[in-house]
């Protein structure tokens, strides 16, 4: 069931979920407000709530609208594309063989099938840049979870439309978005200890902002890095 709270000149959509806590979220590409609350929790406990929270979801929406965006992808030649932050060219041949990416020094190879179009040139590249976190990932969990005491139980690795991350603490599940192999290594480090953090506090609040400041320091910093990077185009258009 769904409600929609009206607050003059913003609007919330209200999800009603089997949680214990409320959870607020502010989307891209232009700040839409969208709140899950508890099942039982009266409309007017939840109005109070987004109003006192209406400073921040103000500045939110102030940042993602000032959020650089990606020109949508042609999958031409000379074409960039990024990798952990590196600019390459991409460079497309076409062979009668299995898709396949490669790597120099400059350029991304994309080698597809005769024929082949933008759409199989995009899933080929969406496919290896999901491997490109899948591979990393491991060290990241390795060196975090015995840090914080915790355990991912699965990890997935998608395209999301609304954030680099998320986690579901009561089943153990972290998800992560396949976009963050095109920004620096230390985005994606900082998105994987986020969400483990979120098995301890699954909410954004005192407790949650205590132990990121504890276990990563310098967490605010790689958060406003991330979010002052482009962000796909097409993502993020829903």
């Amino acid at each position: 069931m769904r409600d929609i709270l009206d607050l003059g000149e913003l609007h919330a959509e209200v999800t009603r979920k089997a949680i214990k806590h409320v959870h607020l979220s502010v989307l891209p590409p232009i700040g839409k407000v969208r709140v899950a609350a508890p099942q039982s929790m009266p409309l007017d406990t939840i109005r109070l709530f987004v109003i006192s929270k209406l400073a921040w979801i103000r500045s939110q929406q102030r940042k993602l609208q000032a959020q650089v965006r990606e020109t949508p992808r042609e999958f031409l030649n000379k074409e960039s594309h990024y990798l952990w932050g590196k600019r390459y060219l991409l460079e497309i041949s076409f062979a009668d063989a299995a898709p396949a990416v490669s790597l120099t020094p400059r350029m991304l190879q994309l080698q597809v099938r005769p024929g082949a179009d933008q759409r199989v040139c995009e899933e080929v590249l969406d496919g290896w840049y999901r491997q490109q976190v899948r591979d990393v990932v491991p060290a990241l969990l390795d060196k975090w979870e015995p840090l914080l005491g915790v355990k991912a139980i699965k990890v997935f690795v998608q395209r999301m439309k609304t954030k680099w991350g998320s986690c579901t603490p009561q089943l153990g599940y972290i998800r992560l978005n396949t976009d963050l192999a095109k920004k620096p290594p230390e985005c994606l480090e900082y998105i994987v200890v986020h969400e483990l953090v979120h098995l301890l506090e699954p909410t954004h609040n005192e407790k949650f902002s205590g132990l990121m400041d504890l276990y990563l320091p310098h967490w605010q910093h790689f958060r406003k890095e991330l979010n002052t990077l482009p962000v796909r185009h097409e993502d993020w258009d829903y």
